[in-house]
């Protein structure tokens, strides 16, 4: 819930320093690895919007590949999970991409 809660009020501050009202959407990028539960995200931004600028708004949540590096190889590859092998030689790999939870934009009246 805290993390809804913060995305909330992200939005609200930004919309503020913008000069804009009534927030109708926001979008946030969510890293695969990140470890977010996309579902209870989307249930708790509905209840953390209430008696908000955002009550009522769109939630659009665009998920980010994992992508890591192996640390022996240097060959880049798809990470599923934290703590990936590569596929080539086996060493771990050091995510790149896919740990973010970004808000990305907001659209507001």
């Amino acid at each position: 819930m805290s993390l809804a809660v913060n995305i909330v009020e992200l939005a609200e501050a930004e919309s503020l320093a913008a000069g804009g009202g009534r927030i109708r959407r926001v979008e946030v990028e969510v890293g695969a690895l990140a470890g977010v539960m996309v579902e209870a995200l989307r249930f708790c931004f509905a209840a953390a919007c209430r008696q908000t600028m955002a009550e009522g708004a769109e939630l659009v949540i665009n998920t980010v590949a994992g992508e890591g590096e192996c640390a022996s190889c240097r060959q880049t590859a798809v990470m599923e999970e934290n703590f990936s092998r590569c596929p080539s030689c086996k060493g771990l790999l050091r995510p790149l991409k896919g740990q973010e939870l970004r808000l990305a934009a907001i659209v507001v009246d």
